[in-house]
């Protein structure tokens, strides 16, 4: 028997669906995007998935597709909501707050990139959300934060929907200064749950 008999044949990856591939190719192309916006090349996307240019073409009709159908992907919920349903219901509540943090402002930090690089660097600015996709977007975030809120609903000054949107505006409302750092996740829960007086000072 020869060497290469010896060898256990290799097994072929099985192909993508082109629904698998669309998606592969936009989860490349969204971070392309934000550093380069519409000026960014098929070809370019090509080679940071590892596939040919032509493949790009057998799932999109063009660049202007690809480039509308990351702009969904960016301002989508979805992602944002699956993390915040992993989020372990067992943990104390700042603690699962933190994480929800975290996932909503990384929504957030994606959604800019996407909408700032394209507004600014070239090509048609698709737009911000309005009407009733946006509304349903928020509708659903907050549904998914009420969720994480529900197992403390009787220590709660309000209904867990009540609480839930007011951490909502406090993290798409944070204000942006220079001179002082952002807060970081448990520090922006910890004002929220407790108020701005520290302990010593209560």
């Amino acid at each position: 028997m020869t060497p290469k008999e010896n060898q256990p044949a290799r097994r072929r990856a099985p192909a993508m669906s082109p629904e698998q591939r669309r998606e592969m190719i936009i989860q490349t192309a969204i971070p392309l995007i934000a550093e380069y916006g519409a000026t960014v090349t098929t070809a370019k996307i090509a080679r940071a998935a590892g596939i040919g240019e032509g493949t790009i073409f057998r799932v999109f009709a063009d660049k202007d597709e690809l480039i509308q159908a990351c702009v969904a992907e960016a301002l989508s919920p979805d992602h944002a909501i699956r993390e915040l349903d992993a989020i372990d219901l067992a943990q104390p509540l700042p603690d699962r707050l933190a994480e929800a943090a975290e996932a909503l402002q990384a929504h957030m930090a994606r959604m800019g990139a996407v909408m700032g690089s394209l507004g600014h660097r070239g090509g048609k600015h698709p737009g911000a959300v309005r009407g009733a996709g946006r509304q349903e977007s928020t509708a659903r975030l907050r549904a998914a934060l009420a969720d994480l809120l529900e197992p403390d609903r009787a220590a709660l000054r309000r209904p867990p929907e009540q609480i839930a949107a007011l951490f909502f505006g406090l993290l798409f409302t944070q204000p942006r200064t220079d001179d002082e750092p952002d807060l970081t996740p448990a520090e922006l829960v910890d004002v929220f749950l407790h108020g701005a007086v520290s302990s010593e000072g209560r």
